[in-house]
């Protein structure tokens, strides 16, 4: 099974998953492990539209079964932005500093500082099956930013679930056990279970 990404983190956390949730028979590659093929653009409105636009291209490309992700940052106070434009908020694509500078810049003024980091995780087959699933961690912005750990907004992330902590001051273990991407992978799990009895069985 693909995982459409080139973030070796991403592979892992999801292998983690399997192994919690003693789903075998997945052999898991990346985007490293295949021959490339054009990055496909991500036209969609929405994280679920942009996950299913790279896990069809992985499997048009690939034959194999594609897991694909689109995450971002949800602030109430900017109506749902930066939204699918987390990655590219300050213009370059990928500028976490900048990004979160502009992030906290709009946000001076504005007490009201309740946000999301919001995943969802595409699974598409080689026979065309597909399934989207949604994960939310729900928080606030923090001021400034703390913590070395992560990347993109963690610093300047507040968890509901963490007090007292910015998201990149959690560890690894700690942001995976709540993160909106963990909680995306775990609600896909029963599919790509499914997906390995079938296979499973067939073979």
């Amino acid at each position: 099974m693909l995982v459409a990404s080139g973030n070796p983190k991403k592979l892992r956390e999801l292998e983690q998953v399997l192994k919690q949730q003693e789903i075998g028979g997945i052999e898991l590659v990346s985007l490293a492990d295949v021959p490339s093929y054009p990055e496909p653009a991500e036209t969609g409105l929405t994280f679920a539209e942009n996950a299913l636009i790279k896990a069809r291209a992985g499997v048009a490309a690939t034959g194999l079964a594609c897991v694909a992700d689109d995450s971002g940052l949800t602030v109430e106070a900017l109506n749902g932005m930066p939204g699918i434009l987390s990655a590219r908020w300050s213009g370059a694509h990928g500028d976490d500093e900048a990004n979160n500078r502009l992030l906290l810049n709009q946000m001076a003024d504005i007490d009201h500082r309740a946000a999301a980091f919001v995943s969802c995780c595409a699974l598409v087959t080689p026979a065309g099956e597909e399934t989207t699933v949604e994960g939310r961690w729900e928080g606030e912005l923090l001021r400034q930013p703390r913590g070395e750990h992560g990347f993109g907004y963690d610093p300047i992330f507040a968890p509901a679930d963490a007090p007292g902590q910015s998201s990149a001051e959690l560890s690894a273990e700690a942001k995976n056990a709540r993160s909106h991407r963990g909680q995306a992978l775990r609600a896909l799990a029963p599919a790509i279970a499914a997906l390995a009895a079938t296979a499973g069985t067939s073979g």
